[in-house]
């Protein structure tokens, strides 16, 4: 008998999604299969999520070996997975400390922590966070103060304060919010949730040196661009910039939900009594998973293969704006990719290549959004275009 999912979400489900109406059943690799058996190429990674691909078979044998382990301590106690996950992030990247917990927007609560409590000792007590206009740092209260859409937070009022939102890559927009009362600058390397935009290349060099000169932390949300993304293990890898504190979620764990906060000796202010901590975070199960996509990532060079097939992926998607005269921008790095439409056709294109069996992000009524698995070859980038490219026109006859 067929269950009817859909029906059964709308009775017992807080609305907070707008679901396309598709219930994933199966994943392996680039690909995913519905409820009906029918098969679509993916281009969301679960939001950047499966860096490693659907069902990796690493991954999936870390988590079923640990299952059958150790779940869950707390961090009262070592485990060996935690650490095994802390040594491996710290071995290649710049930063020295690692703390775990359950999600980018915990991540990024705990980077606000590091902040403060930084101002209060280093700075006479400052408090504030420059944040950019269109970005995304989280849902939670603190994290969604911290994004840079206004226009979106007047049904949460009052939030909390401390946040002050400039033009992204505007090195004087910056300057100009900093006061006494600043404590650090938080950016991400590229905007993924504010539309795929990406910085001038000495845009990070400048706010490094402005951190620099005002003794300011400089924190670099890596939720999305992290974990080989934009063709670097770190997203910040590709400016040239040495963060203070980086935050990672999303890809870190291979599908399974776990964040984390980096840090360098200058930034690791946290002390253990009872300033910041996780019951949950740097569990045994979801370190081991992490850790298993993170080994993977980087044994099997996915950066790499991240920034050459973003490199086609990107010419692809630039041999259709030149064919549709109401594309009007596309912009990407690594395997995260932004398609800009001259009207509000995104919502039309997006459900035709569900149709057409491609997955994609809806970034707004006229952006889609294009992150494909680490993992993706040149034939399957072939086969996503020439879906989407399907998709799109069927929009187009529409319009006629």
């Amino acid at each position: 008998m067929h269950v009817d999912w859909k029906q059964i979400e709308s009775k017992l489900y807080m609305s907070c999604v707008n679901r396309q109406k598709i219930v994933l059943v199966k994943g392996e690799g680039n690909w995913v299969w519905d409820d009906n058996g029918k098969k679509y190429l993916d281009f969301t990674s679960g939001w950047a999520v499966n860096n490693v691909g659907h069902s990796n078979q690493d991954v999936a044998h870390a988590i079923a070996l640990q299952a059958k382990t150790l779940l869950q301590t707390s961090n009262q106690f070592y485990t060996v997975p935690q650490l095994q996950l802390a040594e491996i992030l710290i071995s290649n990247s710049i930063l020295d400390r690692v703390f775990f917990s359950n999600s980018g927007a915990e991540a990024n609560e705990g980077a606000f922590k590091i902040a403060r409590k930084y101002g209060k000792v280093n700075l006479n007590g400052a408090y504030e966070i420059i944040t950019a206009k269109n970005s995304f740092h989280g849902r939670t209260l603190a994290t969604w103060a911290a994004t840079g859409k206004p226009h979106e937070q007047d049904v949460f009022q009052p939030l909390p304060l401390g946040f002050i939102h400039v033009e992204y890559n505007d090195i004087d927009a910056i300057k100009d919010a900093t006061t006494n009362k600043t404590a650090a600058v938080l950016l991400e390397p590229v905007q993924g949730e504010g539309g795929v935009n990406i910085p001038n290349d000495d845009y990070f060099h400048q706010v490094r040196e402005w951190c620099n000169e005002k003794g300011l932390l400089l924190m670099m949300d890596e939720v999305q661009t992290g974990m080989g993304r934009l063709g670097a293990l770190f997203g910040y890898e590709k400016f040239e910039a040495q963060p203070d504190v980086i935050t990672l979620a999303k890809g870190l764990g291979g599908g399974v939900p776990i964040g984390a906060i980096l840090s360098n000796e200058k930034a690791s202010v946290f002390e253990p009594k009872s300033e910041h901590g996780s019951t949950f975070g740097g569990n045994a199960l979801t370190c081991a998973a992490a850790y298993a996509s993170t080994k993977y990532i980087i044994d099997n060079n996915l950066s790499r293969n991240s920034e050459e097939m973003g490199r086609y992926l990107g010419s692809r998607l630039l041999d259709l704006k030149s064919r549709y005269s109401f594309i009007k921008d596309v912009r990407g790095m690594g395997l995260l990719w932004g398609v800009e439409f001259d009207f509000d056709v995104a919502p039309s294109i997006y459900l035709n290549c569900n149709e057409e069996g491609v997955l994609l992000g809806l970034l707004s009524t006229n952006a889609v959004r294009i992150m494909p698995c680490l993992t993706i070859n040149q034939a399957e980038i072939n086969e996503g275009i020439k879906r989407f490219e399907e998709g799109i026109n069927k929009t187009q006859k529409a319009l006629v």
